[in-house]
């Protein structure tokens, strides 16, 4: 069994609920609160604009801000994009590197819903 299975399984089937009701063409943003909505009915604890802080030589560095964290265990970025780009993919990885999270999902909204599921243990960080 793969890591948080049971919670990203809930995660994509909210997922697809919001593509199967909105379909394709909208900006992020709108994928996004619809997600972060769906989400809640589900009763996961979803936010927007997760704050990620980078650290170098324990001095901060950089921030950045995931789509959405879901209940402090799974970073979600959300794309509109053809299909996940080899790019999309280490940005969340990442995101994992510099937060106590372990599992993250990339969800994009394009013309075919697809998914990358990515992992990185704390025992790597």
């Amino acid at each position: 069994m793969l890591l948080l299975q049971d919670t990203t399984d809930k995660i994509i089937s909210c997922f697809y609920k919001v593509y199967n009701t909105l379909g394709y063409g909208f900006l992020e943003k709108v994928y996004e609160n619809a997600l972060i909505h769906e989400l809640k009915k589900q009763g996961f604890n979803a936010s927007a604009q997760f704050p990620v802080e980078v650290f170098y030589d324990d001095e901060k560095v950089g921030i950045y801000f995931a789509d959405i964290n879901v209940d402090s265990k799974i970073i979600l970025e959300v794309k509109t994009t053809g299909v996940i780009a080899k790019e999309h993919e280490p940005q969340l990885i990442n995101y994992l590197k510099a937060t106590n999270i372990e599992v993250g999902l990339v969800l994009n909204f394009g013309k075919k819903p697809e998914f990358k599921r990515k992992i990185y243990t704390n025992d790597l960080k």
